[in-house]
């Protein structure tokens, strides 16, 4: 639960963000959180995250003593070793801002990383360095698909069909081997990306989407794998 609400803010957007790692709706406070949101919603590696998390006390020197909430907690699922990594508590900036006022943060920063050492975790500041790049514009494309529930026969033909071209084929050649027609293509396209979104189509998404982009067929997707 978070320990403090998001308030309305007419200097920035906030709003909602529906999770379906979660299973619930988070809040952001910056379109840069919700970017970030964004990337671990489709992070294999990322198990769960919570937004406003912890209440940190800071005391500066020569000021009150105040307290400071981080943006997210983000827990991560176990290495292929098997050993668990750590926690990340991160706060979410643009650089501009931090460079402006690098002095009123520190403190700040200084008392969520001892905070978070003192519980196994780590604390980070994540920018638009770490959270506008390449891949982000195809996630965004993506979530539109994710939530949607196609029929299952059509789930069925697309594997199918993608099974039988060796698991492998770029975007196009996969639609005129499935689609007839306008008609069809209008109702099979948005299940390739739903399928994509879930992860049992892969495709690079390091690279803007085109018709030549190569979709793979997840591993535990294949027949007999």
């Amino acid at each position: 639960m978070p320990v403090r609400r998001i308030p309305k803010n007419y200097l920035c957007v906030t709003g909602r963000f529906a999770s379906s790692k979660n299973n619930c709706i988070l809040e952001f406070e910056s379109l840069l959180e919700r970017d970030y949101m964004i990337l671990l919603e489709f992070d294999d590696t990322v198990e769960r995250f919570e937004e406003q998390p912890v209440r940190i006390p800071v005391q500066a020197k020569g000021r009150r003593a105040t307290t400071y909430v981080p943006d997210i907690l983000v827990h991560f699922r176990p290495g292929r070793n098997g050993k668990p990594r750590k926690p990340l508590l991160a706060e979410v900036k643009e650089r501009k801002d931090l460079a402006k006022n690098q002095a009123k943060y520190a403190p700040k920063f200084s008392a969520a990383k001892q905070f978070a050492a003192e519980r196994g975790w780590e604390f980070d500041v994540m920018t638009d360095g770490e959270i506008r790049i390449p891949r982000l514009p195809n996630l965004k494309f993506l979530r539109e698909y994710h939530l949607i529930e196609p029929n299952r026969g059509d789930v069925a033909r697309v594997l199918d069909v993608l099974d039988a071209c060796g698991g492998k084929s770029e975007m196009a050649d996969l639609v005129d081997r499935l689609c007839a027609d306008d008609d069809a293509r209008l109702q099979l396209i948005p299940v390739i990306w739903h399928l994509v979104a879930r992860g049992d189509i892969r495709a690079d998404l390091d690279h803007p989407f085109t018709d030549r982009t190569l979709l793979t067929l997840a591993r535990r997707t294949r027949k007999g794998a």
